[in-house]
């Protein structure tokens, strides 16, 4: 799924999932994700309002990463895409999109044990 950098004012704040991605890939009322930046893996809480229109996702260390990826627009009226690739359950991959907006990596497939 694609995703965007959240600011706050002028402040990285996190990512905006956007709606139909909420609707689609988080099952209602999950109480946090797992996040994987590189090889750092995060949990995130998810606050009620994320299903209640404000599907966003913050936490200073997904923050800082961000910065450190350059994934911040220069200009507000130009959002980065983002590519959250889901990972196992409840657990994501985050990655920079390509500039086409595509994802730069599949999802990773499991084996039937």
């Amino acid at each position: 799924m694609m995703v965007k950098a959240l600011r706050a004012g002028r402040e990285v704040a996190g990512l905006h999932v956007g709606v139909c991605n909420v609707r689609r890939y988080f099952p209602k009322h999950l109480p946090a994700i797992e996040l994987q930046l590189d090889h750092l893996r995060i949990e995130c809480g998810l606050p009620a309002e994320f299903w209640h229109g404000q599907p966003e996702i913050r936490d200073p260390r997904l923050s800082l990463w961000l910065i450190s990826k350059n994934l911040i627009a220069k200009s507000f009226a130009t959002p980065i895409p983002i590519s959250m690739i889901p990972s196992g359950e409840n657990s994501f991959k985050l990655e920079p999109a390509t500039p086409h907006g595509k994802l730069t990596a599949r999802p990773a497939h499991h084996a039937a044990s």
